[in-house]
């Protein structure tokens, strides 16, 4: 079968407008590395699934909503990692105070991941980042 034309693993999960939430997600992320037989790049992902679970809490779910997490390995070995929200605004990487506590996260996301971007959702945006992994040991 053509690899092209497989569809990815795919994982989701969804999480409520708590700060427990952010470590959850990371949890189920590593899991799903585990489950797939990821080890190369696993670090960045999951500090990368933290910072994005992280702004969507702090900018992008209004109250009595959550954001949901979508981890999608694609055939090529591209491990994609897609936070869901329903708030609205622009994403972009800030530029943050030398002395500030915060305004690092899409910075670091920009730096780890090989591609991130953001689009928009009814309601919301979605925000990802993609990684080159090398795909799943011993296959699907």
């Amino acid at each position: 079968m053509n690899p092209e034309s497989q569809a990815p693993l795919a994982r989701w999960a969804f999480y409520r407008r708590d700060r427990r939430s952010v470590g959850h997600a990371r949890a189920y992320a590593s899991a799903a590395l585990d489950e797939w037989g990821l080890s190369a790049r696993r670090d960045d992902v999951l500090l990368c699934v933290s910072e994005l679970a992280t702004n969507a809490l702090l900018h992008g779910v209004p109250p009595g909503r959550g954001f949901a997490l979508g981890l999608l390995l694609h055939p090529d070995g591209v491990l994609r990692v897609e936070v869901h929200d329903s708030g609205e605004g622009e994403v972009r990487p800030p530029d943050p105070a030398p002395e500030g506590e915060g305004g690092r996260g899409l910075l670091l996301v920009s730096v780890l991941a090989d591609k991130w971007g953001a689009g928009p959702r009814n309601p919301g945006k979605i925000v990802w980042a993609e990684f080159g992994t090398g795909g799943p040991r011993g296959g699907r």
